[in-house]
């Protein structure tokens, strides 16, 4: 186990950002199976931008890969216009 504060401080705030993290992630891939689901044109189209929203936001926090957040957003949005 950690000797100094400052050590553990870091295992508190790592636990922290390990939930947030888990929680971001898991909002945002339930947003993309139910906008892969949605079988109206109208309101996945409406629903596109919030989801692209929550992807680089992921991407810019290192919580996935920025080309893992591009090749999901290319494929949802072919989906959605297609």
């Amino acid at each position: 186990m950690a000797n100094h504060k400052s050590a553990l401080k870091r295992v508190r705030s790592d636990e922290k950002k390990r939930i947030r993290n888990r929680y971001q992630h898991k909002t945002t891939r339930n947003a993309i199976r139910d906008l892969r689901a949605n079988e109206d044109k109208k309101d996945a189209a409406g629903k596109l931008p919030l989801v692209i929203s929550m992807i680089d936001k992921l991407a810019k926090n290192n919580i996935i890969h920025k080309n893992k957040a591009a090749n999901l957003k290319s494929s949802l949005t072919k989906l959605v216009s297609a």
